[in-house]
């Protein structure tokens, strides 16, 4: 990193050991991964060192210059597997050897033919929610299997899915290798929270968009199956949830059978 240390024409330098006397100070900027020291004279009363200060002032600055000039980098999505975030991928068997050789190394593009069927999905309560709320949302998917001809040759690719996002319209992102469950499959009562849930914060209508991330796997002739780096995100039918507020009302009784009961 490079110090560079500018002073005012009118005024003699500022040493280390003038700065140490108390004599003048120093501020500093950082830019990009360069730190600019600035020093600067100041009127002290007793010059004479640092013995001299009060008790509440440093003898000396401290100055920091430790920047970074590329920012750390996002952490990868909770729970989606990818090449950089494996952990989710849990699959039967191992990842095979590589192609024997001449075979060609399969991307994502090659496969571009061979396409799982459009995710489903569901929300619960189905359709809307309540303000303040968890709305419990729910993804569909399988692992498929497709046949045709890759790169010429007769082929099969099989998809797995291995993580599910709801794209809501705050721009909350919900991202999990969990396609989540009903309230009563899972044991909850109604608006708990669950992991795929989300809390709607206004009224109105707002529309979700629900996708699947799908790691895939080919093999030719029948041979070993072996896995395609990256994963491949398909879009499930969009969701419009109609949110509104609810109020509690205190009732005597059914108010199917006495309509006209207080609070009814």
């Amino acid at each position: 990193m490079g110090l560079s240390t500018a002073t005012p024409s009118s005024t003699p330098t500022c040493t280390e050991e003038l700065l140490a006397a108390g004599v003048c100070g120093v501020s500093g900027d950082v830019y990009d991964s360069e730190a600019t020291l600035e020093g600067q004279y100041e009127s002290v009363a007793n010059p004479s060192g640092p013995n001299d200060r009060s008790d509440n002032e440093p003898a000396k600055s401290e100055i920091s210059t430790d920047a970074s000039t590329d920012p750390p980098a996002p952490p990868p999505p909770p729970d989606i597997c990818t090449p950089e975030n494996p952990e989710p991928c849990s699959f039967e068997g191992g990842e095979p050897d590589d192609p024997p050789t001449g075979e060609p190394t399969v991307t994502l593009r090659d496969i571009a033919s061979f396409r799982p069927t459009a995710p489903a999905g569901a929300m619960e309560p189905e359709g809307w929610a309540v303000v303040g709320l968890p709305a419990n949302f729910i993804g569909a998917a399988s692992v498929e299997t497709r046949s045709g001809t890759l790169l010429g040759r007769p082929a099969e690719v099989r998809f797995h899915p291995v993580g599910y996002r709801w794209t809501h319209s705050d721009g909350t992102v919900v991202a999990t290798s969990d396609p989540g469950a009903p309230w009563g499959d899972l044991g909850l009562a109604e608006f708990s929270p669950t992991p795929t849930s989300h809390v709607f914060g206004t009224s109105g209508v707002h529309p979700v968009e629900p996708s699947v991330v799908y790691a895939a796997e080919y093999r030719f002739d029948g041979s070993a199956w072996r896995w395609i780096d990256g994963t491949l995100t398909i879009a499930a039918p969009g969701v419009t949830v109609l949110v509104g507020e609810f109020d509690t009302v205190l009732v005597t009784g059914d108010c199917t059978v006495a309509p006209r009961g207080p609070g009814c």
